[in-house]
C-alpha cells in the first residue's frame, strides 16, 4: 500500500528562536532562506503546509525540495518590496511585518492541478484559506487546505476553523482531504470545536492537550499519527561552530494510507 506523509511547520517569518539558557545556541539576525530551505528538503514528505512563510519565498523553498507549490497572501503585504528590503536588512526588527503567507508544497509525483483560496476575516489580521487539488499518475486525485488561524483568541480561530474547514470540505466533495496548519485551537480549551469537526465533517485526527499545530484528514487512513519532530531537527550550524534553532514551531508530521478502504481518524 501506498503512504502520504504530510508535514506542517510555522516558520516564524523565516527567523530562528533559541532555547533559554542553552550554551550550544546563538541568536542571529540575518536571512535564513537557505537554511529554512534546506532542513524543509531533506525532511521526508510528500505535501508540505507552510505558515507564517515569506511570500517571495515560495519558489526557492519549492525548488530546494523539488517540489511544485501554491500560496495565499496573509497580513501585512501592502509595500511588499519596502517590506522585504527592511526584513533582509533587519529580520527580527521587522518580524511580522514583512508579510506572511500560507504555502502548500508537493513533490514525489504529486503535482497540483487546482487551487482555491478563501479570505475568512480581515481584522485584526487577514486570515486566509489555501485549498489545493492534487494529482499523481499512480494514486489518483486528493486534496489539502492549509490555514493559519487567528492568535490569542480561540473564539476567533474556533470560527476561522470551522469555516475553512468547510469550504474545504465541499470544494473537496468526495476526495480524500487533509486539513491543518497552525490553527491556535488546543484541545484542552475547545474540544467540542474539534468535535463537530469530526461529527458534521469528519474531519478527525487532531493532536491532543495544548498542541496548536494539527493535521485532520476525512478519506485517509491513519499510519502515523500526526507527531512533532525532536527541536535537534531544525537546528542548523552557525558559522561560528553553535547551533540556530530555526522558528518557535516544530514541524509536526503524519503519514497516511493511499489504495485502502478509509476509516476515520481517531484522537481526537
Amino acid at each position: 500500500m501506498a503512504t502520504l506523509t504530510v508535514l506542517t511547520w510555522n516558520l516564524f517569518h523565516g527567523r530562528d528562536h533559541p532555547p533559554e539558557g542553552s550554551a550550544e545556541h546563538v541568536a542571529v539576525n540575518r536571512v535564513l532562506r537557505e537554511e529554512f530551505a534546506g532542513t524543509l528538503a531533506r525532511e521526508p514528505w510528500e505535501v508540505a503546509f507552510l505558515q507564517e512563510a515569506p511570500p517571495h519565498w515560495l519558489r526557492p523553498l519549492a525548488k530546494a525540495a523539488g517540489a511544485s507549490g501554491s500560496s495565499a497572501l496573509t497580513s501585512r503585504n501592502l509595500g511588499a518590496f519596502v517590506r522585504r528590503r527592511l526584513a533582509e536588512r533587519d529580520p527580527d526588527r521587522i518580524a511580522s511585518g514583512e508579510g506572511g503567507s500560507n504555502q502548500i508544497l508537493a513533490r514525489s509525483g504529486w503535482r497540483i492541478r487546482e487551487t482555491r483560496r478563501l479570505t475568512l476575516t480581515l481584522r485584526p489580521e487577514r486570515r486566509r484559506l489555501v485549498w489545493v487539488r492534487l494529482s499523481h499518475p499512480e494514486h489518483g486525485d486528493l486534496t489539502a487546505a492549509n490555514l493559519h488561524a487567528t492568535a490569542h483568541d480561540p473564539a476567533a480561530a474556533a470560527r476561522d476553523v470551522e469555516g475553512a474547514a468547510r469550504a474545504a470540505c465541499a470544494w473537496s466533495a468526495e476526495l480524500p482531504l487533509v486539513f491543518g496548519g497552525d490553527l491556535n485551537l488546543r484541545m484542552t480549551e475547545l474540544p467540542e470545536v474539534f468535535d463537530r469537526l469530526r461529527t458534521e465533517l469528519g474531519l478527525g485526527g487532531a493532536r491532543e492537550g495544548r498542541a496548536i499545530d494539527h493535521l485532520l484528514v476525512r478519506g485517509l487512513d491513519t499510519h502515523a499519527a500526526p507527531a512533532p519532530l525532536a527541536a535537534e531537527r531544525r537546528d542548523v550550524r552557525d558559522p561560528g561552530g553553535r547551533f540556530v534553532r530555526l522558528s518557535d514551531h516544530a514541524p509536526v508530521v503524519a503519514t497516511y494510507g493511499i489504495g485502502s478502504p478509509p476509516t476515520t481518524s481517531g484522537g481526537d
